[in-house]
């Protein structure tokens, strides 16, 4: 028996350097896998902390553009308000002095037409309307002048605001290409 006791001790021992080599290549195994684990949990890692980064970034550079663009529309509103404002008062000036000229004019024909009644010939009745005609179209000339002046100022006031906005315009948003 104990040949089959020799026997039985050798396989025992083949059997238990199998078992040992085996349980090594498993833990080595298994080592490998977990550090391939953790070098994966790492790089999911850092690339999750990149992409919130730079999602970070992208709400952060939306957020500022939302708030400029808000700025400048509150810009052009202002500037808009500015620019009916001094239309407004200028108009409400050309008007007043079309009223003052047009009540000059009345006045003026209600003066010749006094002055006329009391003529005492047909050629100082003539020389009275050619002077009143003439004095009529000199002024009419002298006003029609001071109104288109005075129109093309207020135009160049209202819109000088709006102007200035749309050369902020240009050159804000060519600095952005």
């Amino acid at each position: 028996m104990s040949a089959t006791k020799a026997k039985t001790a050798a396989a025992a021992d083949t059997t238990a350097a199998t078992i040992e080599t085996a349980a090594d290549a498993s833990i080595k195994g298994f080592e490998k896998s977990m550090a391939a684990v953790r070098e994966g949990m790492e790089k999911a890692t850092k690339g999750l902390e990149t992409s919130q980064a730079k999602l970070k970034e992208g709400v952060e550079k939306a957020v500022k553009t939302s708030e400029e663009m808000l700025a400048f529309g509150q810009g052009n509103m202002e500037a808009f308000v500015k620019s009916a404002q001094i239309y407004a008062a200028g108009f409400q000036d050309l008007s007043k002095h079309l009223a003052a000229t047009s009540k000059a004019s009345i006045e003026d024909s209600v003066a010749f037409g006094k002055s006329l009644i009391g003529v005492k010939s047909v050629k100082e009745a003539v020389d009275l309307q050619t002077s009143y005609t003439k004095s009529a179209i000199e002024k009419a000339v002298t006003e029609t002048n001071k109104l288109a002046d005075a129109s093309v100022k207020l135009a160049e006031q209202a819109v000088a605001p709006l102007a200035a906005r749309l050369t902020l315009a240009v050159e804000t948003f060519s600095k952005t290409r």
